[in-house]
């Protein structure tokens, strides 16, 4: 298990069952563990997501954009759902965004 923190310091799990559920299903994002986790920690911008989740969107080449489905159940402890290459993202959901 793996454990960062959100932008709001909310310890953010990442575990073996919800890595092995990612990668079964996208099994393109194999490669991509440290990365998930570096979105959740440092990500371009953070969308509201739905049932109260969080999308933490990390921009990774133009038009591919990371995006990490997790959730802050206490202001100590969350966990990671999905996560997902997409090309676009949903810029009306934005709630966050990094200062450059």
């Amino acid at each position: 298990m793996d454990i960062v923190y959100s932008v709001n310091r909310v310890s953010i799990r990442l575990t073996e069952e919800r890595w092995e559920h990612i990668v079964n299903n996208k099994p393109y994002m194999e490669s991509y563990r440290d990365t998930v986790l570096e979105a959740v920690e440092q990500p371009t911008w953070i969308l509201r997501g739905y049932a109260g989740s969080l999308v933490a969107v990390l921009a990774l080449a133009r038009q591919t954009y990371l995006h990490v489905v997790y959730k802050e159940v206490h202001q100590d402890d969350g966990f990671i759902i999905t996560a997902f290459i997409a090309r676009k993202y949903n810029r009306k959901m934005m709630i966050w965004t990094r200062n450059f």
